[in-house]
């Protein structure tokens, strides 16, 4: 249980209805507080390397008070050593969800807690398998979802996930953008 962060005043430093939603399913009160960092990296380090990086940015951007937690994250979609951002329009999310049809990908999501005495950062990655897609399930799920907000041009969570994932290796949280088991064990530790 997470009882200790009672007297703790905990920020999500994120927009994502996903994560926040998923924050609240591990029953800690908080409240959303963005950042406006770019989303910018060194072409030098790892790409599985990337969220992490970036969460930790994120994390710079705060001043942290007494009694304050901050719980950053980024999540990239890596296909074919290459990373799939959100899509701009229709055409990209196409494209993206073309080269993710009938082969695997790695989802990786990087989380920072940070306290004022401590600051701690991992990476998850799980391993996500596509089922062939047809043109007419990527133009209905386009149409239908928009998935302009989310890496790679997809949610797990969506009518797409259900129909055309057909297995995943590691956590599935952490391909909705907060892997929560390991989230947890972190926040145990604050």
């Amino acid at each position: 249980m997470l009882s200790h962060l009672n007297d703790k005043s905990v920020f999500l430093a994120s927009q994502s209805p996903r994560r926040k939603e998923l924050l609240q399913s591990l029953n800690i009160t908080f409240q959303v507080r963005p950042t406006s960092v770019s989303e910018s990296y060194p072409s030098t380090i790892p790409i599985r390397e990337v969220a992490e990086f970036l969460a930790r940015k994120k994390a710079h951007f705060f001043t942290i008070q007494n009694n304050e937690i901050y719980i950053t994250a980024d999540t990239v979609v890596v296909s074919n050593q290459r990373i799939l951002n959100k899509p701009k329009n229709e055409t990209e999310a196409e494209q993206m969800l073309l080269s993710l049809s009938n082969q695997s990908h790695t989802v990786y999501t990087g989380v920072c807690v940070q306290s004022k005495e401590k600051k701690i950062s991992f990476t998850e990655g799980t391993e996500v398998f596509f089922n062939p897609l047809t043109a007419k399930e990527i133009e209905h799920y386009i149409q239908q979802h928009h998935p302009f907000d989310k890496a790679g041009g997809y949610g797990i969570q969506d009518w797409i996930g259900r129909i055309g994932i057909s297995k995943i290796n590691g956590c599935y949280y952490n391909v909705m953008g907060l892997p929560l088991s390991r989230l947890y064990s972190f926040l145990l530790k604050l």
